[in-house]
């Protein structure tokens, strides 16, 4: 079974699919990629939405971004929209996905921000699995470690 199916509107946007499994197997999530376009192949994505076990959506696409508000007119599964800058620098697709008529909402990240929904995804699984909150913390400690490490040295170059 799988916790997240990410579905990217065609193989062009494989990239960002990558990234987000990356981030995914860091915190081994299971999940799934596939291809489908909301457009070319709508009854498809419609079964995908319908059909899927996974628990949450990330839907990876640009220029219309018409992607994300399908599936979400059809499962009740939290969606997430990864809009891709591949139009007017990535804001068409931004805001067809962050613009859904109420009743249908869409989260939705960054342009290109493959990271994020990955980790937003992880956030909504982790409200029901412990395992995962844990590691989510200790990632959040990482990263202000980081930061904190990085004050540090540019306190003491200047």
């Amino acid at each position: 079974m799988v916790d997240v199916t990410v579905i990217i509107g065609s193989k062009s946007d494989r990239e960002f699919a990558r990234r987000v499994a990356e981030v995914l197997e860091e915190f081994e999530v299971k999940y799934e990629i596939r291809v489908a376009s909301a457009h070319r192949t709508p009854e498809k994505v419609i079964e995908i939405a319908k059909n899927s076990e996974a628990k949450v959506f990330i839907c990876v696409a640009g220029l219309a971004c018409h992607l994300s508000g399908v599936v979400a007119a059809h499962t009740l599964k939290p969606v997430i929209a990864l809009p891709l800058a591949r139009g007017i620098l990535g804001l068409d697709a931004l805001l067809s996905a962050v613009q859904m008529p109420p009743g249908i909402p869409v989260a939705c990240v960054g342009i290109d921000n493959a990271k994020n929904a990955a980790l937003l995804a992880i956030e909504i699984l982790a409200l029901s699995d412990e395992n995962l909150r844990k590691k989510l913390k200790e990632y959040r400690e990482k990263l202000k470690r980081e930061v904190e490490n990085g004050d540090a040295e540019i306190s003491k170059s200047l």
